[in-house]
Parts: C-alpha cells; sequence; structure tokens
C-alpha cells in the first residue's frame, strides 16, 4: 500500500495521512520544506511536503483524535500561544495559520526558548518568539501589534484558566477563541483530574466564555484535557 494524504473531513489546514500498513495518523503541510522539528516522519505526496502530527507528543493532535468539535486555528489566524516550549505543536499551528497568520510564541524557560528559536522559528517567518511570564501580559504587550483570533495555552501553573483569561482580556479579539491544555497535575495532585477540569472551565465562564468542550486527553496524555471556549 502505498502512503496517501487527504484535507480532514472538518478541520481546515489539518490533513490525514494512511501510512503504508494502513495506520492512519493526522498530518499537516510543512511550512519550511525538508525541516523535521521533533523527529517526526516527513512525507512527499503529489508535490507537497506533509509531517506527520504525533498525537503523543501534542496535546492538539490528541485532542483532535479525541474528539475534539472544534479547532479554531484556521489558515491566516492570528495565534497567541503561551507556553511554546521548543515548539513542537506550534510548529504544526505555524503550518496550519500559513503565510497569512502568525504565531506569537511565549516561553518563560531560557533554554526552551533557545531551542525553539534555533530549531523552529529560524525557518519560520510567521513565528515571533518572547521570553517572558504568561502571568505578566502587560509586559510583552508591546511585542504584539494587532488583536489574535485564537489564544493557546499550555503552561504548568497553578491558576491556568486565569492566565489564559488575563492575556484574553489583553490579546484577544471579540469572538475569538482560548484552547487551554489542563495539567491537573500542575494545580491539585490532590484532587481527581475530572474535577479540576471543571474548576478550570468554570473559571473561564466566570470570566465571560462560554466553554463548547472540555476534552479529556488520555491515552495521549495523563490527567490532561483539552478545554475549548469563546467569548
Amino acid at each position: 500500500m502505498q502512503v496517501r494524504v487527504k484535507p480532514h473531513p472538518t478541520f481546515s489546514g489539518i490533513f490525514q495521512v494512511t501510512l503504508e500498513d494502513g495506520a492512519r495518523r493526522l498530518a499537516t503541510k510543512s511550512y519550511a520544506s525538508g525541516r523535521s522539528v521533533y523527529g517526526e516522519r516527513l512525507i512527499r505526496f503529489e508535490g507537497a511536503e506533509f509531517r506527520v502530527w504525533d498525537a503523543f507528543r501534542s496535546k492538539l493532535a490528541g485532542a483532535i483524535l479525541k474528539g475534539l468539535q472544534t479547532v479554531p486555528v484556521l489558515p491566516g489566524s492570528n495565534v497567541l500561544y503561551l507556553g511554546a516550549a521548543s515548539g513542537t505543536t506550534p510548529s504544526h499551528i505555524s503550518d496550519i495559520v500559513g503565510d497569512e497568520g502568525h504565531v506569537y510564541c511565549v516561553e518563560f524557560a531560557q533554554r526552551s526558548l533557545r531551542d525553539l528559536m534555533t530549531n523552529v522559528v529560524a525557518y519560520r517567518s510567521n513565528m515571533s518568539p518572547f521570553l517572558a511570564d504568561a502571568r505578566l501580559p502587560q509586559r510583552f504587550a508591546m511585542f504584539i501589534p494587532e488583536k489574535v483570533e485564537v489564544i493557546y495555552c499550555d503552561i504548568a501553573q497553578p491558576e491556568q484558566a486565569k492566565v489564559l483569561a488575563d492575556n484574553a482580556d489583553v490579546f484577544l479579539k471579540d469572538g475569538g477563541w482560548v484552547m487551554l491544555a489542563v495539567k491537573s497535575q500542575s494545580i491539585d495532585v490532590s484532587k481527581p483530574p475530572s474535577e479540576i477540569y471543571q474548576m478550570e472551565a468554570k473559571v473561564l465562564r466566570r470570566r465571560g466564555f462560554h466553554v463548547e468542550q472540555v476534552v479529556d486527553l488520555e491515552p495521549y496524555d495523563i490527567a490532561h484535557a483539552m478545554i475549548v471556549a469563546s467569548r
């Protein structure tokens, strides 16, 4: 069987790959041809290059496979990414938004930011990295010249939903979307993860968001969930 690639039936800018053994994977069309970010497989198909999207390495991919109904990141979107780390998921978001969009990457750890800049941003003109604390959005607001359609938050902080909402107050367009990758053990190890997810969703509701979906990410990420909300 030959490798085949087709557009995802629901989500724009995302693709489905059928591998030689019949296994199906998610993929994005590479914005930086020939560059693998985290060891993912590169596939050539009908004159284009695609990056296999590993759901065990990316919470967004895991959420899609677990039944996420809305992916607000679209071709042309401007995205603020809080907790960009070394760039695994941000690089796939860069693929999706393409030339007409932009990914503003905030990361607190210097080593992770260095890896992000060296291995990812250096080859992608639609990404901008910032060494900053996501809890203090006013300190990096001058570097982001426009409101964004989507804020994606993946941080190891006790008040994850609050941090996301604080950034939304500064950066999110009216009618925009947020995606929160909840790390329950960073919030309270004494409570069941499901209880933590609902607590964080409640914080977002109090801050004016409509919570569209809460998706448990097991088995791709243990004690993690993805919350998608609109304002």
